[in-house]
């Protein structure tokens, strides 16, 4: 172990009244607190939207008409919608205490010539805070005095790599933005001890400014929840104009204000799609379910449709393409040694309680080559020269069977200058040492001295004998190459954000097959860059080394400026600016920081890359039955609009009543919310380009598909009605004819609707074991039944029992109606084959 040797000089400290003083100028060590808005004034923000207001009439009108269930339907829209409108500034606030939490909650400092123990947020600028091993550091500031001390800053930088302390800096050392003589607010140490000064506190520390950074970014409506809000909008324009049009078109032909007023009302009910904010609620609540039980708890539910959508993923290497967990992965060894011997050596020279990563990654690798660790360490320690980040290597003296010897492990290039080796040697070892570095490998040289007489205050003052090098790697997780592979399929880029340098995030992105991975932009460079230059180098490059908090969020910013849909992955502090400004931000469940995952929408909590891409499977799916939904709600509101419309221009008797448009919602909520959100993935799902942002939820070919099925359905039920009522039936036979027409008519066009691909007969086979779908089915026909030949239900939905030849003819003319259209998907296929 390292031992603390006390002060060089006698500290004395801030006194009382100084401690007040600064306090007064630079308040509490605590991050800035964001000025909370009162719960009315957050209602009032929200409930003044225009898609609110809209929202808000159309349920009023409903109740006022006596329909209750449609008003109740809007009325549960707006909570649905406000309650995720709380929950990101919820979110935001849940984020900045995760913040504060990261914080030491006592810290040691020198006040008054005394060693005390205080409250990390009564720490003030120009304390002298005292570190020791595995403490977390409360205050940025800068060392003092140093003896061995090593931090681990991966929550800042998001490397794992222990970070060597020092006073005193190199020239080249003074560019870098994580200085090594100051140490940073949210770190740990891992080794050794320090005085530090403080010099900022609170919201002015390095992780305090990410507090500032999250406050910062507002959360981005997604691609559907601005086109569901557009169709909502403009739909209940066209509804309200409508009915006017429709109540003055039909007064002024019949002369009833009754017919007039139901008539416009069925109408205006055919127009308003009360069912999106259904299909969007089940929809993507059910897919958030179905993902929580794969591995991915999504936080933010409209995230599970913007996963589908993400046409660019950033991620973290160190924890998300990699295992954060340092491996030996290669050995070299002098011809007079063997790797157990290397591996004993450098264990000798170990800590045996390691904290540093490369450290445990030597002793995990030498109790896999059966190297009794307990037994190699039962000699006498009489010695130990400290790692530094001056001399970069440690050094044991040990004593074992009366023999004196030092194992010694660091830098290749500060050992080799101790050793006694030929001209010759030297080149080949150098040589050597290269070709591990080129890998992407951190090389440590290990070398021994054996019959030591006297120690000597310094390691140069002995001469060593070269044992060997030893690479380690924090390696990638298993399935992530698997997993690049199917993104690359999919069209979707993928772009590393490290703070590790060039060589190793190269060597990482072409063993997991990175597209582009010879370019490299650093951190350094886009500082030196204008907003323009960067868009234009972005374009082309893929791995960004060396980047800190702020670069992640400029990159995140300038992809998301040249449309990109960006989710990014992360699990540190320093992520949380970028998840939250990404349009998914994806934390991992084990490794990451409490901020990194208040700050995002999803979390792996299996850290697992894999299933992210399998989460990106479920969000295409989820939006492609969105879209099926939408299509089949709008097909069927087609022929209920124009029945409505045609029938009073034509002088003939209302085809529908307000009921029969209300018991028919019966029908397409349940269709909607249970048969197309259970529907399966397209085979092709994976192989498709992302969609783009800018793409309808309503395209052209969508349009004009329910257009030609919505007219079709019109046809045949309109013309079966008018048929009817030309041969002398009464009017209630015809309309309940019609009406038996356009509520089959549901339910085949379903299952033909279900694949633009697959025929009917396909869709039947995959749900013929799922009995929900068959609970449905029973559930539409026997409503039919109900409707035709019970009396109290026949009063309610104002239609009169059908002869069963009347009920056979019904439902073979809405299938008619709907099933030409396997002709189409036939001829699909046959096009696919050739």
């Amino acid at each position: 172990m390292t031992f603390f040797k006390g002060f060089k000089e006698d500290y004395f400290g801030l006194t009382d009244l100084e401690v007040k003083q600064y306090r007064e100028t630079y308040g509490k060590n605590e991050l800035l607190q964001k000025k909370k808005k009162t719960l009315l004034s957050r209602i009032l923000k929200i409930l003044t939207e225009p898609m609110f207001v809209l929202l808000f009439i159309a349920a009023f009108i409903y109740f006022f008409l006596g329909k209750p269930r449609d008003g109740s339907i809007m009325v549960i829209s707006v909570i649905f919608i406000c309650a995720i409108e709380f929950f990101q500034e919820w979110r935001t606030d849940r984020t900045l205490q995760a913040l504060k939490e990261l914080s030491s909650p006592k810290s040691t400092v020198i006040r008054n010539g005394k060693m005390m123990t205080i409250d990390s947020n009564e720490l003030t600028v120009n304390d002298l805070l005292i570190l020791k091993e595995g403490e977390k550091i409360a205050a940025d500031g800068i060392i003092v005095e140093n003896y061995g001390l090593g931090v681990n800053e991966s929550t800042l930088t998001g490397e794992s790599e222990v970070v060597w302390k020092k006073i005193d800096l190199e020239e080249d050392e003074n560019r870098d933005h994580w200085k090594k003589n100051i140490c940073y607010a949210g770190t740990s140490v891992t080794q050794g001890r320090a005085v530090v000064k403080v010099i900022h506190i609170g919201s002015e520390t390095e992780y305090g400014k990410i507090g500032k950074d999250i406050f910062s970014v507002e959360s981005m409506p997604t691609p559907l929840e601005k086109q569901t809000g557009e169709l909502v909008k403009y739909s209940a324009i066209a509804a309200f104009f409508m009915l006017l049009l429709i109540v003055m078109v039909n007064f002024y032909y019949m002369g009833s204000v009754t017919d007039s007023i139901l008539s416009g009302v069925t109408v205006a009910m055919a127009i308003i799609p009360e069912e999106f904010p259904v299909i969007l609620t089940v929809f993507l609540a059910m897919g958030a379910w179905r993902l929580a039980n794969k591995n991915s708890l999504i936080r933010r539910i409209p995230a599970v449709e913007t996963l589908g959508s993400i046409s660019l993923l950033c991620v973290d290497k160190t924890g998300t393409l990699t295992k954060n967990q340092m491996e030996v992965k290669e050995t070299y060894f002098d011809s007079k040694f063997n790797e157990t011997e290397l591996m004993t050596f450098a264990c000798l020279a170990s800590e045996t309680e390691a904290y540093d990563p490369m450290e445990r990654a030597i002793l995990s690798y030498s109790k896999s080559i059966k190297i009794d660790i307990d037994e190699l360490c039962t000699g006498c320690l009489l010695h130990e020269y400290p790692f530094s980040s001056e001399t970069r290597m440690m050094g044991n003296v040990w004593n074992k069977d009366n023999k004196k010897f030092i194992a010694l492990k660091g830098s290749f290039e500060n050992i080799i200058t101790l050793c006694d080796l030929k001209k010759s040697e030297k080149l080949n070892l150098e040589k050597k040492s290269i070709e591990m570095a080129k890998k992407g490998y951190r090389v440590i040289a290990v070398a021994k001295k054996t019959d030591v007489i006297n120690i000597n205050q310094r390691l140069d003052e002995y001469t060593f004998e070269f044992v060997g090098l030893i690479g380690l790697m924090d390696p990638p997780r298993e399935g992530v190459s698997k997993a690049m592979k199917i993104c690359n399929n999919a069209g979707i880029r993928v772009v590393m954000l490290t703070g590790d340098n060039g060589t190793t995030a190269k060597s990482i992105a072409k063993s997991i097959g990175l597209k582009n991975s010879e370019n490299v932009l650093t951190g350094n460079e886009i500082d030196s860059m204008s907003d323009e230059k960067l868009l234009e180098k972005i374009k082309v490059t893929n791995i960004f080394s060396r980047v800190i908090p702020k670069h992640k969020l400029r990159i995140i910013k300038a992809f998301k400026e040249l449309g990109e849909i960006v989710a990014m992955t992360g699990d540190g502090v320093n992520d949380a600016p970028a998840l939250k400004y990404a349009d998914i931000g994806v934390a991992m469940g084990k490794r990451g920081t409490e901020v990194a995952k208040e700050a995002s929408d999803m979390i792996l909590l299996d850290d697992n890359f894999e299933t992210i891409v399998e989460t990106i499977h479920d969000g295409r799916r989820i939006y492609d039955n969105i879209k099926k939904a939408i299509g089949y709600v709008f097909v069927i509101h087609i022929p209920v609009f124009l029945t409505a419309l045609f029938a009073p221009l034509l002088k003939l008797p209302l085809l529908l009543l307000p009921i029969n448009v209300v018991l028919l919602e019966f029908i397409i909520d349940p269709t909607c919310s249970i048969v197309f959100e259970r529907q399966p993935a397209e085979k092709n799902i994976m192989l498709r380009k992302p969609r783009m942002p800018a793409e309808p939820l309503l395209d052209y070919s969508l349009i004009f598909k329910a257009i030609i099925q919505g007219l079709t359905i019109f046809t045949f039920t309109f013309g079966s009605y008018v048929y009817l009522l030309h041969q002398g039936f009464e009017v209630n036979t015809a309309r309940t004819f019609a009406f038996v027409i356009l509520i089959a008519a549901n339910f085949f066009l379903v299952y033909v609707n279900q694949s633009e691909i697959e025929s009917v007969f396909s869709a039947f086979k995959k749900f013929k074991n799922d009995m929900l779908l068959w609970l449905v089915n029973i559930g539409i026909f026997g409503g039919i039944l109900i409707m035709l030949y019970v009396p109290s239900a026949t009063e309610i939905a104002k239609t009169v029992p059908l002869t069963e030849k009347q009920l056979l003819i019904a439902l073979l003319i809405s299938g008619a109606s709907t099933l030409w259209w396997e002709v189409v998907k036939l001829l699909k296929r046959i096009k696919m084959k050739k």
